[in-house]
């Protein structure tokens, strides 16, 4: 089976879902209802490094995970990195010179300086071998362009060498003077800027919608990598709705 990093390299159109839930249980539903791949947060949920692995060890099988980290930092990435996910996600990515060092520690030497270590990504050791002379072909390295700053240096972002950029309308909204306003002249205008750089250099560009109806205009125009809802919001709206029709 094609790894998520060459699907995503060669323009399929992949849907996930935002798992934010620390739930094994959760994680292994969506897997088991036909995404492609599942968006995992660790950047705005209660998740820490244990809860990432036990919803990779419960859904990564079945599919594809790539997890947000909460921060730029080297500790956090390495840990997530070890973990074995089919690809990571840097938020808040603002320039090239960041992209490039986010990047360069999501490889190994002499591509870049990722540390070695042991963990799940190696089988925790028996593994180790293979995965060292795969991990780089393998593993997807996502920027998210989520602020004015990014927008405005979007190109020098997709330039750093990464494998995707992701649009992140709702702070991208915020950061602009315009929360939630997602389908703001401007707000679309941003990122029509964010996916012009992408395309540029060849890069698949990727975006999160709350539902179908919010995504249709971004598949139209380009946008492969789409992220559609979250674990929470499904189920909020499940159960609204038919609390909704019983009272009726």
């Amino acid at each position: 089976m094609d790894s998520f990093r060459k699907r995503l390299l060669a323009g399929e159109v992949l849907t996930g879902a935002i798992i934010t839930l620390p739930s094994p249980e959760m994680a292994e539903m969506f897997s088991l209802l036909g995404f492609d791949w599942l968006f995992v947060d660790a950047e705005h949920s209660a998740m820490g490094p244990s809860e990432v692995q036990a919803i990779l060890q419960a859904a990564d099988s079945r599919c594809p995970c790539l997890v947000r980290v909460p921060s730029q930092e080297e500790a956090w990435i390495k840990k997530v990195l070890d973990m074995g996910p089919s690809g990571i996600i840097f938020p808040l990515v603002s320039n090239g010179e960041e992209a490039s060092r986010l990047l360069s520690l999501c490889r190994y030497p002499p591509r870049g300086r990722r540390s070695v270590g042991m963990g799940r990504a190696h089988g925790y050791g028996p593994g180790f071998v293979d995965y060292m002379a795969r991990a780089d072909s393998r593993t997807a390295v996502v920027f998210q362009v989520e602020t004015r700053e990014g927008v405005a240096n979007a190109d020098a972002i997709a330039q750093a060498g990464g494998d995707a950029l992701f649009v992140g309308p709702y702070d991208l909204s915020a950061s602009m003077g315009k929360t939630g306003q997602v389908e703001d002249p401007e707000v679309l205008s941003a990122i029509g800027t964010a996916y012009a750089a992408a395309k540029s250099q060849g890069l698949p560009a990727g975006i999160f919608g709350a539902d179908a109806h919010a995504l249709r205009g971004h598949l139209k125009a380009g946008f492969t990598l789409l992220a559609m809802g979250t674990d929470c919001l499904y189920a909020s709206a499940s159960a609204l709705h038919n609390l909704s029709m019983l009272r009726s």
